[in-house]
């Protein structure tokens, strides 16, 4: 069944040709991802889907599946300032949705009994409260804690977040995502890939995460040159398939370029054709050529970058400790940069990343300890707030009012400002565009280039992947690897982490920082694997006996196993009782209003319980039917 079909559709602004004629479809349960350059306009294709743009082009045709239910998470989405995030998450016309919206906000106001026991009794009614578990989970995965704060309090970050959560709580049967991945930690994305590889849910995504692509998508449509490419397959298998195409365009043009030559001699006679056959070859000779033109240059370049001379003392933290009020971000942390140091930095959202980015630079003093920095060393800092670009100015112009060229290996060698914008995907013929006419990508990676221009000898970048496009991060990626000064990343971005940094700064809480040495799933490993051997509490020591295998090899319940079943779903029954006399006493029209809150609390926490007690049930019966 086809959930989306586009024809011939087409879009530009002005002069500026985003896209011509493309087509393609999208089935249910099809999980696909887009792929192209910044600029070539993904998110505005996302737009015209939804009915945000119009589409152009020769009879364009844009068709979704009679009465599918579409979510939409824009890259920046606009929410309702005046909203509270309860409102925002649960603003829906599913009626078992608009029941949990209901109750948790006559949980907010315990001091009106009959909306809280009306509200209860819906969500009986309606068989809510499996929702209403659910939408626990995905708040509390995504760190969403203040339900009553105003939109308008949220930082952009923050306020991404309740976006996903939102329109993960509405289950639409179509998923549209432009860049789900910005804004996240690395647990908040590990944790929403896995719930997204689970859904039976139809996706179509805009994403630079490489892992996310791997682990999630079955479906690759790649925009290239104004063309579209399909991969049925994860991302592994599209870089095959894609190194493929390239060699065969390769062979292509090369096989073209030789038969030019003699086509040519034949063109230049200036034959006057005016048979079928002679027009046929003038025909064909203009095809030949635009084959044998065209540029199947390798972007990647190898470059050696001749940075600045580093001194025996780089960059030292001694003792170091940071906090705010009651808050413990670093706590006596020690470590001696060294040459070369390639280090990813990780922690959770607010864990102090930026607050040790920021003692490196020295823009923050340490609590306690001293952070000393070499005489020889420059610092390069890419930073999320730091985008500042003159929009009247030109892209060349932004460069080399930095610098004409950046010093390379060997006598006399240089990288010019012309050359480095080449590297980094921007075209000859795009270098005297207009900064304002940039991509919100584009932007990035020119910010990018004015960083790396001023050839620092110690880079530090935060977030440095948001917003890029894939081919311009394996681009970065190659830079980095040949980058031969200290760098410092923090990043999402797992496949990037991977790629480049030899150890890892990670934030464990209350002021740890552990300094591990390998990449970030090599870290991650080991922490599982700590977690898988580290000591059960001492209430879940007691493990039933296992069960005595059956003749036929078949798995049989032993009388212990039973029993523990059995207390079980007699904990559940008991706890379910109370529930029950809790909502019998909202209605008691002798109750005293004072009463409201501490009888909710109570209320909740039974809840909680249930679904705890209910889930050891669940996975011990699944352990025995195993």
């Amino acid at each position: 069944m086809n959930y989306l079909t586009i024809e011939n559709v087409s879009k530009s602004f002005g002069e500026n040709i985003l896209f011509e004629n493309l087509s393609f479809h999208i089935e249910q349960g099809q999980k696909v991802a887009f792929v192209a350059r910044n600029g070539t306009g993904k998110s505005t294709l996302l737009k015209i889907i939804i009915g945000e743009e119009a589409p152009e082009g020769e009879h364009p045709k844009l068709q979704l599946y009679k009465g599918l239910k579409l979510g939409y998470l824009d890259q920046s989405p606009k929410l309702d300032g005046n909203l509270s995030v309860i409102e925002t998450i649960l603003d829906t016309d599913n009626p078992a949705l608009n029941a949990v919206r209901n109750y948790e906000l006559c949980m907010l106001q315990p001091d009106q009994p009959e909306a809280l026991q009306a509200a209860l009794e819906k969500m009986d009614e309606l068989k809510a409260w499996d929702y209403d578990a659910q939408i626990k989970q995905i708040l509390s995965k995504l760190n969403i804690a203040n339900l009553e704060q105003q939109i308008s309090t949220l930082s952009g970050g923050q306020q991404k977040r309740v976006a996903l959560a939102r329109i993960l709580i509405d289950e639409p049967d179509f998923l549209i995502m432009d860049e789900p991945t910005n804004h996240l930690d690395l647990e908040m994305i590990e944790w929403l890939e896995k719930y997204l590889d689970k859904s039976k849910l139809t996706l179509l995504m805009v994403t630079h995460d490489r892992y996310f692509l791997e682990r999630v998508c079955n479906t690759i449509i790649e925009l290239d040159e104004g063309k579209l490419y399909r991969y049925r397959g994860n991302y592994s298998h599209f870089l095959i398939k894609k190194q493929e195409r390239r060699e065969h365009q390769v062979r292509e043009v090369t096989r073209a370029r030789s038969l030019m030559r003699g086509e040519l001699d034949w063109m230049r006679k200036q034959p006057k054709a005016r048979g079928t056959k002679g027009k046929a070859r003038i025909d064909a000779f203009y095809n030949l050529e635009s084959k044998a033109n065209k540029n199947i240059k390798d972007e990647r370049l190898q470059m050696e970058i001749k940075t600045t001379r580093m001194g025996s003392k780089i960059l030292e933290l001694h003792n170091v400790s940071k906090g705010y009020d009651d808050l413990k971000l670093i706590e006596k942390f020690d470590y001696k940069f060294k040459k070369s140091d390639k280090v990813g930095i990780v922690g959770k959202n607010g864990a102090g990343k930026s607050t040790l980015l920021n003692l490196f630079l020295q823009l923050e003093k340490p609590d306690g300890g001293k952070v000393v920095k070499g005489e020889t060393v420059q610092f390069g800092y890419y930073s999320q707030d730091g985008i500042q670009l003159n929009e009247q100015k030109r892209i060349i112009d932004v460069v080399r009012d930095i610098a004409e060229y950046i010093p390379l290996e060997g006598k006399g060698r240089n990288l010019t400002a012309t050359m480095l914008l080449e590297h980094f995907l921007f075209p000859k013929e795009q270098h005297y565009t207009f900064v304002h006419k940039l991509s919100g990508g584009e932007r990035r990676r020119l910010y990018l280039l004015t960083i790396l221009m001023k050839n620092p000898n110690f880079l530090i970048l935060d977030e440095p992947t948001n917003d890029l496009d894939i081919l311009t991060l394996n681009v970065l990626e190659e830079f980095l690897i040949d980058f031969k000064g200290c760098l410092v990343i923090v990043s999402h971005d797992r496949y990037f982490m991977d790629k480049l940094v030899e150890h890892v700064f990670a934030f464990e809480g209350d002021g740890l920082i552990r300094d591990f040495p390998g990449n970030y799933s090599d870290y991650r490993d080991r922490k599982e694997a700590e977690e898988l051997n580290a000591p059960k509490p001492e209430k879940q020591k007691k493990k039933v006996e296992a069960p005595k295998p059956a003749e036929e090899g078949e798995r049989r319940i032993s009388r212990e196993e039973r029993k523990a079943l059995n207390k079980l779903e007699g904990q559940i029954k008991k706890l379910e009782s109370q529930k029950t006399d809790l909502n019998a006493k909202f209605s008691d029209p002798n109750l005293d209003p004072n009463d409201i809150p501490a009888l909710a609390k109570e209320l909740d926490d039974i809840k909680k319980q249930i679904d705890i007690k209910e889930e050891e049930w669940m996975e011990m019966a699944e352990e025995l039917e195993s």
